[in-house]
């Protein structure tokens, strides 16, 4: 047997390989586009494809199934696939076509027709890589193909909208409530089209203008600004008459503003109307003429009878688009075209400008969990036909899916300790990897975007650690923790081709672990029999961690079933096997025989009983949970995996011993001892040096009987050598008294409370029940006395990633909006980035009307020890009813030893200390805004090419004078700049 000591090595990870395939369906989709005769007398029969909706289900309004024409799909054979956890076909790609477009008209149809070709090299690739995921190609006409094919998602779901059987009707008679309901509408979808590298402001406008929510200025689009917005927007009412002067003069000041935060990149303004006739040309000519920098996008929201010619005027002038939204049909589609005139100038680069951009992380619509995927521009190359006029126009995007669970099983786990953990974030400060990025909401319709701040707790070192991650190529630092004042190493470095780091966190201790070499097969065995329950009696009882051992292992959260499933393999191969992960196995069964000693050596020999002991055991970085004797397995509620074991990680970054309680939350009303015992957990580190090399491989404790402990506690704190001088006499400022915990009892009231303020030990039998309670629930009074004195400190942190029951919805209509892939996808690079958004399912396509569970901020208010270690006498200020206490640190502990008068009375009762989570409402979104986080702005951006042809700005409509006062409302004007990643080579629109 041998074990070495060794030290980590930083975890790369590579994406270069997929940047090919990439390329490749990129070259492919412009080579097959410009090869293409438009065909216009094309029918739909011609064409043969496999439509991924025809095999799912769909239920209309009133709980009827919708039949759908599927007589033109290809009929295929699916099969279970481990890699994409679902059924697919890789002889053929999927098409998937939104309900609001019509799969039958002559641009579809030639869009399938060119397409078809792109199979083959979706074939190509996986030959040549079997990982990959998901190949996407998606059109700006909407088709997407995606490769393999498999059935959509969305059995059993409400699809809201559909063009072919819902025609649209336009209610005169209440225009006024139809136009504003549309106008909400569209601002609610525009906002969806806006992800965090944006910036954008809302505002209101009548005589004059103001914003819609407290934001004053720009403020990054993310999601929880969003929101704000939309709460804002939807509260809005019809009032007043319209000036436009006023609201293109408040939009363009706004985007002079220099003092905040701002991509500088994309400027424009975009304004919703049901109609006006000025065209405020001198607001133009004073800040917009004659550079045009700014981009202006007019919508004519609802059906009137007015000349649009201003509008079309104004978003002309100003290089910009007008657009009509009649109904609630037209609201998706046309809030996300402006996305191709910003895309022109991209387009117009050529290459220098076709740069893979990646997404933040999302949930898979098709199953994959957690992704990020890896996207690239397709151009149209094609001309005019004399060669004299280039296009201009995107002809869709590429991508291609990297699961994160695929990263991480790539990087180390198990020998970086329970406290080491592996994160990878992106240039906007958000975690792709991190053991706190836990969205609970699977079909969460918006990306996962978690700050790197909100991960961990947030304080200023953090934020300098954010920004150096950020701005630098790669460095080592190293920082202290609050809670538990344990040093962190932080260390990362980029992810090649990608614009992602990968970093490492570290605590000092585990700069080495151990790897058990166990060449000799017999001691294999001999240690593997402790593993077997026949020898649990004598030997204690044993869990082991459900980790991955061997790849056929059957995982199971039944410790027993695991056991045997884990046997019965070992049965078959041995640790060595090549299907196994020999490091795991080979500490996993070390650890077993180690452990098996100490209880022949040490633990056997002891009478529990003796010491009021239910139970003494060991857990390791192996993997191993030994509990001793066999009987206290029984009531063992720790978890299996060690490093996600609370006493486990804990004591590894704790010197002494911590004492863990069962944990009561303020509804726990106790049980009856007579019948039940509560055990209190004391652990400690084993430590281990190899000459300089220090390790803390394991974990011992004991479980303490909590009644025989609380009478010996009584007697610890106690001063049985004048006993018969105290009598009962009180302590009071007056009279001094020695604090007696067990001679009186009834006047003294003494706890043990643990660091993070959790009763452990009490003389009040009364209290018994409430071992394992936040203090403050037990006596608020007392717990505020200390937190005022300062032996507790708190900080207050945010989980952005609960749950919450649904709130009211909102009244935005029935129209699917654009879903978060366009705004978390692709960034910037929106004008054909937009177009992932068909391959993920809308929020009418992949949810119900109403669902039950929505996400929600949760603030967490943690307390913990301060540094002073006061030992005075304390008095608690309250009249008649005062109090004494005294206080004092438990060295070699994380125990505070409290002696104070029982309360007399209950006027002097203390609102109780928060503790338990609470739901937060954007967590002053309006204070936070002014104090935003680093970003790193773009190195490169494409807003302007000299060949643009901005002629092409609006549709034409046949134009009827106003014969009537324009509808009076409270008119929206949204305007914000986009941004691109800060790669060295990235595009920005």
């Amino acid at each position: 047997m041998m074990i070495r000591c060794c030290s980590w090595t930083f975890p790369l990870y590579e994406l270069t390989p997929l940047l090919f395939h990439l390329q490749r369906l990129a070259d492919a989709a412009e080579r097959f586009q410009k090869a293409h005769r438009w065909q216009d007398n094309i029918k739909e029969e011609n064409i043969e494809y496999y439509d991924s909706k025809a095999d799912t289900e769909y239920d209309d309004l009133d709980g009827e199934e919708i039949e759908r024409d599927t007589s033109n799909s290809l009929k295929l054979e699916f099969t279970d696939d481990e890699n994409f956890k679902t059924k697919v076909n890789y002889s053929y790609a999927a098409v998937q076509i939104p309900t609001d477009i019509y799969k039958g008209s002559t641009v579809i149809l030639n869009e399938l027709n060119w397409t078809e070709a792109l199979e083959d090299v979706f074939v190509e690739n996986r030959k040549e890589d079997p990982s990959l995921l998901w190949q996407v190609f998606g059109s700006a006409t909407g088709v997407t193909r995606f490769y393999p094919a498999t059935p959509w998602r969305a059995p059993n779901k409400i699809d809201l909208y559909d063009v072919r059987r819902r025609p649209c009707i336009g209610i005169i008679a209440y225009v006024s409530g139809l136009t504003l309901k549309l106008m909400k509408t569209s601002v609610y979808d525009m906002l969806d089209t806006l992800s965090d590298d944006d910036y954008v402001n809302v505002a209101s406008f009548n005589q004059k203008a103001q914003a819609v929510s407290c934001f004053t200025h720009l403020v990054q689009a993310n999601i929880r600004n969003k929101k704000v917005f939309k709460e804002k927007v939807e509260v809005m009412e019809a009032r007043g008459t319209t000036d436009y002067k006023a609201g293109f003069e408040f939009a363009f000041e706004q985007l002079q503003n220099s003092n905040i935060s701002r991509a500088n990149c994309n400027k424009m303004i975009m304004m919703f109307t049901d109609g006006g006739e000025d065209r405020v040309q001198d607001v133009f000519e004073k800040y917009n003429w004659p550079n045009k920098t700014v981009r202006v996008f007019t919508f004519s929201v609802g059906q009137h009878n007015y000349d649009v010619t201003p509008l079309q005027w104004m978003a002309c002038a100003n290089k910009g688009y007008y657009f009509e939204i009649p109904s609630i049909g037209a609201i998706r589609i046309n809030t996300q075209e402006y996305l191709d005139v910003l895309g022109r100038p991209m387009v117009l680069a050529g290459k220098k400008a076709k740069q893979v951009q990646w997404t933040n992380a999302y949930q898979d619509a098709l199953g994959l969990g957690l992704v990020v995927t890896g996207t690239l521009a397709v151009f149209n190359l094609t001309d005019d036909g004399s060669g004299e006029k280039k296009n201009q126009l995107l002809l869709g995007v590429v991508g291609i899916d990297v699961a994160l669970n695929d990263i991480k099983k790539l990087t180390p786990r198990y020998n970086l300790g329970a406290n080491g953990y592996i994160y990878a974030i992106d240039l906007n400060g958000y975690v792709l990897l991190h053991p706190n990025l836990r969205p609970q909401i699977i079909n969460f319709q918006e990306p996962v975007t978690l700050d790197f701040l909100d991960a961990e707790l947030e304080d200023d070192n953090k934020e300098d650690t954010r920004k150096y991650i950020l701005t630098l190529f790669s460095t080592l630092l190293n920082l202290q923790r609050y809670l538990d004042k344990v040093h962190r190493m932080y260390t990362w470095a980029p992810i090649k081709s990608t614009n992602y780091s990968l970093g490492l966190v570290l605590p000092r201790y585990s700069t080495y672990y151990i790897r058990a070499n166990l060449s000799d097969q017999i001691l294999q065995v001999k240690y593997f029999e402790y593993l077997l329950p026949n020898s649990f009696e004598s030997e204690g009882h044993v869990f082991i961690a459900p980790r991955e051992y061997c790849k056929d292992l059957n995982l199971s959260d039944n410790n027993t079933e695991f056991l045997e499933n884990f046997i019965a393999l070992m049965e078959k191969v041995t640790p060595d096997s090549k299907q196994c992960d020999n490091f795991l196995l080979h500490n996993l069964i070390l650890d077993t025989g180690i452990t098996q000693q100490l209880v022949e050596r040490v633990w056997r020999d002891q009478d529990l009983n003796t010491y009021s002991l239910l139970a003494v055991f060991v857990a390791t970085d192996g993997g191993i949970t030994r509990v001793f004797p066999n009987k206290a397995a029984e009531d063992w509620e720790e978890d299996r995996e060690p490093f996600n074991a609370s006493f486990y990680r804990r004591s590894l970054d704790n010197k002494g011993y911590i004492f863990k309680p069962p944990y009561r939350d303020a509804s726990y009303r106790g049980l009856e001892l007579e019948n039940n015992t509560i055990g209190i957990l004391v652990s400690t580190a084993v430590e281990l040096n190899f000459g300089e090399r220090h390790l803390k491989p394991a974990v011992v404790g004991v479980k303490l009987d909590l009644e025989a402990w609380a009478e010996k506690f009584k007697v610890l704190a106690s001063n049985r050598t004048e006993r018969d001088q105290l009598g009962t006499r009180r302590c009071d400022p007056s009279t001094g008294c020695e604090m007696d915990c067990e001679a009186n009892y009834k006047d003294l009231l003494c706890v043990l409370i643990d660091d993070g303020g959790f009763l452990v030990l009490s003389n009040q039998e009364d209290y018994w029940m409430q071992v394992g309670k936040f203090f403050s629930e037990v006596d608020a009074h007392l717990m505020s006395a200390l937190f005022n004195h300062s032996f507790f400190t708190k900080k207050e942190s945010y989980d952005f990633q609960s749950v919450c029951a649904t709130e009211a919805p909102s009244n935005t209509g029935g129209a699917p909006r654009g879903v978060y892939v366009v705004s978390c996808g692709f960034h910037t690079l929106k004008s054909y980035l937009k177009f992932w958004n068909q391959i993920h399912p809308s929020k009418t396509e992949g949810e119900g009307m109403e669902s039950k569970e929505t996400s929600c901020i949760m603030k967490q208010t943690q307390y913990y020890f301060s540094t002073p270690n006061n030992t005075d006498i304390n008095f608690i200020d309250c009249g008649n009813c005062s109090r004494l206490f005294y206080a004092q640190r438990l060295t070699s502990t994380n125990l505070l030893f409290v002696v104070a008068e029982k309360p007399i009375c209950s006027q002097c009762e203390s609102t109780k200390t928060e503790h338990s989570q609470q739901p937060q409402n954007n967590r002053n979104q309006c204070e936070l805004v002014e104090r935003p986080r680093y970003q790193k702005g773009p190195h490169v951006c494409f807003d302007y090419n000299a060949t643009e042809d901005t002629s092409d700005c609006g549709r034409g409509a046949s134009f009827r004078p106003s014969l009537s006062v324009l509808l009076s409302l409270q008119l929206l004007l949204l305007y914000l700049t986009a941004s691109c990643h800060p790669l060295p080579s990235a595009s920005c629109l």
